[in-house]
């Protein structure tokens, strides 16, 4: 039975490991992705402090990085960054990027599960939507906090997209309704078509999150996971406000009524 799992979950990773690998060619072109707005950055920069203060020469490991949003806006606060992403066309464009922004960012190919880092090598673990992915999170948070120094501190950003309210769920009907009507392009926002959407949503329904990542439950999994002093930070409006500027309206409406939030925990 344990070989079956085992495998099964292979299979799974493999998938989720080609499906970003897929979506590097478009990622950067979506708002929630990169940033369009200087008061978007700021509201980053800001969200970052908050949790993370200031870098000051401190070694930060980006996980699941991607086109390294995150990882330059650590580097903008000045931490020492590495960005790790096991999809190659990721890191490709991650390292053009910071190649032409002179951006002085390492790059591994790696698993965000199990890094192969030395233990104790950071000040600071960040990811944004990487924990709604995870096939074992509490293995994977016990390996970000054998990652950690004493006193280093992980921030997780991401969501509960499964477990919508009566609000999202009306201004998504809304957004369809306005996409029929050619006034919201991006009704349908991550998965460019419907293969991929496809490919999402069977991903989805496999993995340890399928019902929902709620924050209260990804914190209760840091805790069991060793990390102390773990704080549930919901106030995403500012990044939502300067992101709306590139949605539709009702779109923008929808991912602001949307269960998102920030996850600070200390090792």
């Amino acid at each position: 039975m344990q070989a079956v799992s085992a495998l099964s979950n292979h299979d799974l990773r493999d998938e989720i490991k080609a499906y970003w690998s897929l979506r590097a060619e478009t990622f950067d072109n979506q708002p929630g992705h990169e940033i369009f707005s200087e008061e978007e950055r700021a509201a980053w920069h800001a969200l970052i402090l908050k949790h993370l203060g200031p870098g000051e020469g401190r070694s930060a490991l980006d996980l699941a990085c991607g086109t390294a949003v995150v990882s330059h806006l650590l580097d903008d606060l000045g931490f020492r960054v590495t960005g790790l992403d096991w999809a190659e066309p990721m890191l490709e464009r991650a390292k053009a990027k910071a190649k032409a922004r002179g951006r002085q960012i390492r790059f591994l190919v790696g698993d965000a599960e199990r890094t192969m880092e030395a233990d104790e090598s950071y000040d600071a673990i960040t990811n944004r939507h990487l924990v709604w992915t995870l096939v074992d999170p509490l293995a994977c948070f016990q390996e970000w906090h054998r990652l950690l120094k004493t006193g280093g501190k992980v921030l997780i950003v991401d969501g509960d997209f499964v477990n919508t309210s009566v609000l999202t769920r009306l201004m998504k009907r809304l957004t369809q309704m306005a996409a029929k009507l050619g006034l919201a392009r991006d009704a349908v926002h991550g998965a460019p078509n419907r293969d991929m959407a496809e490919t999402h949503n069977r991903i989805l329904s496999r993995v340890h999150f399928s019902h929902g990542a709620h924050a209260n439950a990804v914190a209760e999994l840091l805790r069991a996971a060793g990390f102390s002093k773990v704080t549930v930070d919901q106030d995403m409006a500012a990044i939502h406000r300067a992101q709306r500027r590139n949605f539709s309206f009702f779109k923008g409406l929808e991912r602001a009524t949307q269960h998102r939030y920030a996850i600070s925990a200390e090792k």
